[in-house]
């Protein structure tokens, strides 16, 4: 990760390539949303960018190079919290540059058989979320739960759940392609019944929260963070970015809100 000017915005960069190619996040180069979001640049592509890039969000990096050896982002944990980690390491530094935003004005909402998502109004944003897995050991815990990053960290609400899935999936996964990494110390796997990691989960919401933090991941790719409220009922990548072309689609749904710099009156959370 390296510094970028204003109004660069998050740009991912294939140095593995000769010659290097760039990837902005933008919500019209997701065109795989298997399992992660994925941006692709013609047929060079950069996969499982929506941790990373939930953490950016949630840190309120707004202008960054994001160099890739390989056509995927790693995993670490399954979390955002080695990315905050490294980030917090570096030190984030505060531009002379008006902040911008997408605010939304009016609500835009999506919709695949009962799963749904959709963005409101909101001077702030706010992610409430809900799941329904049929599933014993997801279903025993928080099934919904609401994060306003106006009153919390992205650090303490959001960074820390991890990814999840399941034994019965990762032989198909794997002979497409996909998963090939997957272990238990990079996800919660469960079987029909449980959670096999040792120590069980870091929290009683962390499955939920960790749909809250692949929304933030995929909602960030639109550019610039939102000001609105985001809520879901068993959405996933594919929806998510259905929302942002949605809102894109609709020049009366959004404007870009400039902040000056210095002024606090947005000031990511985590600053707080």
């Amino acid at each position: 990760m390296r510094p970028a000017p204003p109004d660069t915005g998050i740009v991912f960069r294939r140095v593995d390539l000769t010659p290097a190619v760039d990837l902005p996040a933008r919500a019209e180069s997701v065109n795989d949303t298997r399992l992660a979001t994925t941006l692709n640049e013609g047929k060079v592509i950069v996969s499982t960018i929506e941790h990373l890039m939930s953490a950016l969000n949630g840190l309120g990096i707004d202008n960054l190079y994001v160099e890739v050896d390989a056509p995927e982002i790693p995993i670490m944990d399954g979390s955002g919290a080695t990315f905050v980690y490294l980030i917090r390491s570096s030190g984030i530094l505060e531009q002379n540059a008006p902040k911008r935003f997408v605010r939304v004005k009016k609500t835009v909402e999506v919709r695949d058989g009962d799963k749904w998502a959709k963005l409101e109004p909101h001077n702030g944003f706010v992610l409430d979320f809900a799941i329904a897995f049929g599933h014993p050991a997801i279903d025993s815990t928080v099934q919904h739960a609401v994060v306003d990053l106006g009153q919390e960290t992205y650090e303490d609400a959001v960074s820390r759940a991890r990814t999840f899935g399941f034994v019965s999936d990762a032989e198909l996964l794997r002979s497409m392609g996909l998963a090939k990494g997957g272990t238990l110390e990079n996800a919660i796997v469960m079987d029909e019944f449980r959670v096999l990691n040792v120590g069980g989960l870091r929290s009683d919401d962390e499955f939920v929260k960790h749909k809250i933090l692949d929304a933030m991941g995929d909602l960030y790719v639109l550019g610039r963070p939102l000001l609105a409220r985001y809520s879901a009922y068993k959405s996933g990548h594919s929806l998510n970015n259905k929302l942002l072309r949605a809102l894109i689609a609709d020049p009366q749904a959004w404007e870009v809100a400039t902040v000056p710099a210095g002024d606090k009156t947005f000031k990511s959370a985590v600053e707080r």
